[in-house]
Parts: C-alpha cells; sequence; structure tokens
C-alpha cells in the first residue's frame, strides 16, 4: 500500500485525536516510516503542518566561503513542527467529512485503494 507502513499519506487531511492540540486539524507534511529494528520498537509517525509545535534553540554557526560580515547565522528560538505517533492520529475523509479509520478495498480490475470505514467510498 504505502512505503512507509502506514495507511496515513502525505497530503491527508488529519485530526489530532490525543495529547496537547486533541481536536485540531491540519494537512499532514511527511509521513516516517516505523523503525525496522526489533531493539527500537518505534511505530509510524507523521509530521502536521502547523501542530505539535517544538522549540528548538539554535547556536550561531559560522559559515565558510562567506564575506565575514555575514558569517554569523542568526540564532535563537526556532519554531518548528515535531512527529506524532499515528496511533493519535484519524484521518479526515473528503468525501464525508468525518474522521475515520482507513480501510483497503479493491476495484473489478484488481487494483487495491484506501477506502472510508464510514462511507465506504475511495479516498484516493
Amino acid at each position: 500500500m504505502s512505503q512507509t507502513g502506514t495507511r496515513i499519506r502525505r497530503g491527508d487531511v488529519v485530526r489530532i485525536m490525543a495529547g496537547k492540540d486533541v481536536g485540531k486539524e491540519g494537512k499532514v507534511l511527511r509521513a516516517i516510516a516505523p523503525d525496522p529494528s526489533p531493539k527500537k520498537k518505534r511505530p509510524s509517525r507523521v509530521v502536521v503542518e502547523g501542530l505539535n509545535i517544538m522549540i528548538k534553540h539554535v547556536r550561531p554557526k559560522a559559515q565558510q566561503n562567506v564575506t565575514p560580515a555575514a558569517q554569523q547565522q542568526q540564532s535563537g528560538r526556532v519554531e518548528m513542527e515535531a512527529p506524532i505517533y499515528t496511533s493519535k492520529v484519524m484521518l479526515i475523509c473528503p468525501n464525508c467529512g468525518q474522521p475515520t479509520r482507513v480501510g483497503i478495498g479493491s476495484s473489478a480490475t484488481g487494483e487495491r485503494f484506501r477506502a472510508c470505514k464510514k462511507c465506504d467510498k475511495q479516498i484516493d
């Protein structure tokens, strides 16, 4: 189905079901595959636009091959989206507009597709 091991893909609109941003909706920017190693059991995650914001403190870095005046990079606090586990998000169906689980359907030609569990229509 998808290369990330999850049924939520980049570009999907999802609703956060647990955590500090519960009830908010956003578009998936990136889908991260689960870790295949048996020592680290890390499930699949997604990065949602504008949600699960974290602050990273950045030190100034000296850049190479630049004039001395422009050599220092800006430092400070940078806000960025952090990954969230896919178990904490639900896909918003583009047909019925409700948060739903994702099922797998197949067409008459044998092609597989993602399907909404509430309205039984094809998602993509």
